[in-house]
């Protein structure tokens, strides 16, 4: 059997970056002002960041089911047998959930992954299914164990400002207004399925704090028996600057020298929810593999 890989860019993966891996990924659309652009391919995140700024109506949305049975046909065209087709959390979206019956067409030859994962650690369980794939584990087989492991990753997330959780429906307007009175910058957390409040944080500074603190103790706990090697650790946020960004993943990495610390982006789609100069910080039990299969900076 041969197995090809699928994602979306919410995992961290461009389209480009993808090609490069030998990974399909599937761009995914979102809202500016009525007006529906598709990351990486249209608009830039720049493009975002200036249009929440400046106070725009932005959201996010799923990608078509058009787009999504095209991709599979072409790639499927394209000499493979079998899809497995990793999308973000079923918990944040209900693209994973359009993806489960449109695959039931396909006779098998598609598997969707509800592998309740996002941005960073999502990105990794991409990288397993790659490395499974090309070790010549068939799609069945991926699925059961991406599933399986689902539950192996943790990331904390602080944002800069309430109100495009606000503007979500995430948080009431009223709380919203308090926070912001009062400086708090709350941590969110991502534990399997759903976004929920972990901690509150007076500045971003001691938010960063929180998280790592966070951070720490579930590597004393619930990793504690795992390898370093099979261990990653990774930031990401909506940065303006490329020196902010870098300065985050470098503190993180003075906190955790025994590990590589990279760097990616939140996808548009998530910086739709989190804002500008969001923070993030996570880990994830990864397959014993080889360092040059990740995206490592």
């Amino acid at each position: 059997m041969k197995t090809a890989i699928l994602t979306d860019t919410n995992s961290g993966i461009t389209v480009e970056e993808g090609k490069k891996l030998g990974i399909y990924v599937l761009p995914m659309p979102f809202i500016i002002e009525g007006k529906c652009y598709v990351e990486g391919l249209d608009i830039t995140k720049e493009a975002l960041y200036d249009a929440l700024l400046n106070d725009q109506e932005v959201s996010s949305s799923q990608p078509s089911p058009g787009d999504v049975l095209t991709l599979w046909d072409t790639v499927l065209g394209s000499g493979y047998d079998e899809i497995v087709y990793i999308p973000m959390s079923s918990g944040l979206s209900g693209s994973c959930h359009n993806a489960a019956w449109l695959a039931r067409d396909y006779d098998s030859k598609v598997w969707v992954v509800d592998n309740h994962r996002i941005s960073a650690t999502l990105m990794e369980a991409v990288f397993d299914a790659k490395y499974l794939a090309d070790q010549g584990i068939d799609g069945h087989d991926i699925k059961e164990h991406l599933e399986a492991s689902a539950y192996q990753a943790t990331i904390y997330i602080s944002v800069n400002s309430l109100k495009y959780l606000k503007k979500s429906g995430r948080i009431t307007a009223s709380a919203a207004a308090i926070a912001n009175i009062l400086n708090i910058k709350p941590v969110l957390s991502i534990q399997g399925e759903k976004l929920d409040l972990f901690a509150k944080a007076r500045g971003i500074r001691q938010s960063e704090r929180k998280m790592v603190e966070a951070l720490k103790a579930d590597i004393a706990n619930r990793f504690s028996q795992i390898p370093p090697n099979q261990l990653q650790i990774a930031t990401a946020g909506t940065f303006r600057q490329p020196e902010d960004a870098e300065h985050w993943r470098q503190s993180v990495q003075s906190c955790f020298p025994q590990s590589k610390v990279y760097y990616t982006p939140l996808s548009c789609s998530i910086a739709c929810h989190v804002g500008v100069d969001a923070v993030a910080l996570g880990a994830v039990v990864v397959e014993d593999r080889h360092a040059e299969n990740r995206k490592l900076t």
